[in-house]
């Protein structure tokens, strides 16, 4: 298989360091004597033609930088076979036999749905839920727990001074990743988390009173958005045991900031990772971490696979909470 010009695109949700991963495709692209061009605004931009051409300066400086220079957005038209086939159309006449998607589980299923016309893809896992069940690691991850970490210090230090009880909602969609690991590196009180049952009065009630049993006179319940309101959560609370829970829902900061160096690295072995295995000729490929290392699995195995919170933060959250 013959490589000449790369597409490479972000989709949906943002996250830090898919800058660096651009970055890291487009340099590697450039190393090998391939053409590399950036498709602006995800699956939309292949289907209009928003796309520009992408050399050194064009990501020059770029490695610190937060969100996605090519900027992102979800394309309900690319899920139609009409988008597809003008964005196969696109590919066609631009010359692009190959494309670099960077995002989550809808950003494959399109780069799996343009495989079928014949275009080389190659899918890069992008996203702050951590939730796509073939790697260990997504890129944005660590920066989107390191923000919300520092956000719940800073409000333990006010809730801690007035003797309160916080809600404090993180991303995380039907994921509980994010909250788990957050919950953990906080000392939360509770983490609620899609994936494991709630019972309300022994995972949050309980540990509450537990808390205040040895001595404790301010408590911080970390809920994944997946597993529900923080709104209600903290009402329930009240109508429990009448304490008057402070909510905070952190939201859309999570996704932004530079990204941490972790990221950065990931990101850029991730990116460079791609151009080769499409310069290896292989195609239809999800670029991942097992045990440490990086590799790769086919699309359509990638996406059959089911992904689940560790046994043992489950364990480690159990004792560290006291129940």
């Amino acid at each position: 298989m013959s490589v000449r010009r790369i597409g490479v695109l972000t989709s949906g949700g943002d996250a830090p360091g898919m800058n660096p991963c651009v970055r890291a495709v487009v340099r590697t692209a450039l190393y090998h004597g391939v053409e590399c061009y950036g498709i602006r605004r995800g699956w939309n931009g292949l289907i209009n033609g928003d796309i520009v051409r992408l050399d050194e300066k064009s990501v020059a400086h770029t490695i610190n930088r937060g969100g996605t220079i090519l900027y992102t957005a979800r394309s309900s038209e690319f899920m139609t076979e009409e988008g597809q086939r003008k964005a196969v159309s696109t590919c066609k006449f631009l010359g692009l036999d190959s494309i670099i998607a960077i995002g989550g589980d809808g950003t494959f299923r399109g780069a799996l749905a343009l495989s079928k016309y014949g275009i080389n893809v190659i899918g890069i896992p992008g996203t702050i839920d951590n939730d796509i069940s073939c790697t260990n690691y997504c890129i944005g991850f660590d920066t989107a727990a390191n923000t919300a970490i520092e956000c719940i210090d800073k409000l333990r230090d006010t809730m801690q001074s007035h003797e309160r009880c916080s809600v404090v909602e993180v991303m995380g969609r039907n994921a509980g990743y994010l909250a788990m690991y957050v919950g953990l590196a906080c000392g939360a009180t509770a983490v609620l988390v899609p994936e494991e049952p709630i019972d309300f009065e022994k995972d949050v009630i309980e540990k509450i009173r537990q808390a205040r049993f040895n001595g404790f006179t301010h408590y911080m319940i970390v809920v994944a958005e997946g597993a529900g309101k923080a709104t209600e959560i903290a009402a329930r609370i009240k109508e429990a045991i009448d304490l008057d829970p402070r909510v905070t829902v952190l939201g859309h900061i999570q996704r932004g900031g530079s990204p941490s160096g972790r990221d950065r690295v990931n990101a850029t072995k991730m990116g460079y990772l791609a151009v080769e295995l499409l310069l290896q000729g292989k195609t239809n490929r999800i670029v991942c971490t097992h045990e440490g290392g990086f590799t790769d699995v086919d699309i359509d195995e990638g996406l059959a696979m089911k992904k689940s919170i560790q046994q043992m933060e489950v364990d480690v959250l159990a004792a560290m909470t006291g129940i």
